[in-house]
């Protein structure tokens, strides 16, 4: 009993590094293609069609399911499943792991969802409107379908993996939340090898749409690749989007054992929540989120280099968080802003970890990819150091901070250090 709460202690003391990044993007389908993307201002975002809410914009991935999974496996299960499987298989590729070789029940898989049925369920009721609604016609596949385990569980079966899976639910935050309870369950010993991050399928449901809509939060343009606009004064609403973004994640220890590359280390994450909206959001809330995840971090504010805004381009929603932002940040002259959503849209349980994917890649390369689209800057976003159309070579990046918001107040901040 001795041994084995040592043995845990030393865990909690542990490092959490990450040692692969598999994503599926609007404007890419792995790490270095999203990051070449974002630099030479790539949009993703394109025109689209859905029953009953007729035509629209979104960003639509373009990855080859087919790479992992068989044609019979993708018919019986989920777009969401489909792309958990795509980018966890990418992410023990890149980070050099070999799954055969690994003990499949010391892996966990963490992935974050903003919802999950919502597709299926509708897909099920406009096929039984053929029927004159005969529920005999229901798919005897629907329940393994809707359960909110089901992404993390498609990977599990995919991969064989018989370590623990669940999915997380968290809004437009859970891509943060999948890797925050990836590190804490690689802290706890309950796993070696932690599949953690977010996916989404939501533009296959018409309802998120009418939603959006509805509350007048649903971007138009003309031009598709400039519908999405965070921070300008003409931003109009939100562009839903589809993706994934799933992260290898290992203790500092048995990443350097085994050779492995490191892309970068967590060093802090906070959750909270604003209990104040169903929507709006507090940016009190949102600056007390990014202080603990500072504090965790043992960091000032100035340290930061790049913070990666939630920002959806919503008239309220950006001033709120730059609001919050002014706050946590104030007088910190080299910390720069940037917003990813502006090229993939809005990837809702997957945002988190798509848009902190693409800002990793500055820790090579040195610069702030910018929000592109922002054409007139609103006055209420106007913060120091927003990096706005054109890229910004800084030199040295050693802290990204990625913010991820979402509805019900509930807040997520990451804090990554480079290797």
């Amino acid at each position: 009993m001795i041994a084995d709460s040592s043995r845990r202690d030393d865990k909690l003391r542990s490092r959490i590094v990450i040692t692969g990044i598999g994503v599926a993007a609007p404007n890419g389908n792995s790490f270095d293609e999203l990051r070449e993307s974002l630099l030479a201002g790539k949009s993703g975002v394109s025109p689209y069609e859905i029953r009953y809410f007729g035509k629209t914009l979104a960003g639509v991935c373009d990855f080859d399911a087919r790479r992992y999974q068989a044609r019979r496996d993708i018919r019986r299960g989920t777009r969401a499943g489909s792309v958990g499987v795509y980018c966890a298989h990418e992410a023990l590729k890149h980070a050099g792991h070999d799954l055969e070789q690994l003990d499949k029940s010391r892996m966990g898989i963490y992935v974050g969802v903003t919802e999950h049925g919502n597709v299926e369920t509708e897909n099920e009721i406009h096929e039984i409107k053929n029927y004159d609604y005969d529920t005999a016609y229901w798919s005897h596949h629907h329940n393994p379908r809707t359960v909110a385990n089901n992404p993390a569980g498609e990977i599990a079966l995919n991969m064989g993996i018989v370590g623990p899976h669940y999915t997380i639910g968290a809004a437009c935050a859970a891509g943060n939340a999948g890797l925050i309870q990836g590190a804490q369950m690689l802290m706890l010993d309950e796993c070696d090898i932690a599949i953690a991050g977010g996916v989404s399928e939501s533009i296959h449901t018409f309802g998120i749409f009418a939603s959006f809509k509805s509350q007048g939060a649903l971007a138009e343009h003309d031009d598709p690749s400039k519908a999405s606009r965070p921070f300008d004064r003409d931003r109009n609403g939100i562009v839903v989007a589809e993706g994934g973004g799933l992260y290898i994640l290992e203790r500092y220890e048995d990443a350097v054992e085994r050779g492995a590359p490191i892309i970068g280390e967590i060093v802090g994450y906070a959750m909270n929540t604003d209990a104040t909206d169903f929507v709006m959001p507090n940016p009190e809330r949102q600056a007390q989120c990014v202080a603990r995840a500072l504090k965790r971090a043992k960091l000032n504010p100035g340290d930061i280099d790049i913070v990666s805004t939630h920002a959806t381009g919503t008239m309220s929603g950006d001033s709120q968080e730059c609001l919050g932002m002014r706050t946590a940040f104030e007088g910190c002259e080299s910390t720069y802003f940037n917003n990813t959503k502006s090229y993939i849209g809005h990837c809702m349980g997957a945002a988190g970890a798509l848009e902190l994917a693409g800002n990793l890649g500055a820790f090579n390369d040195g610069v702030v990819h910018p929000t592109i689209n922002v054409d007139n800057v609103d006055p209420d976003c106007d913060i120091p150091g927003l990096v706005k159309n054109e890229a910004r070579e800084i030199g040295n990046v050693n802290y990204v901070l990625n913010n991820s918001f979402g509805m019900l107040g509930i807040n997520s901040v990451v804090i990554i250090k480079k290797p």
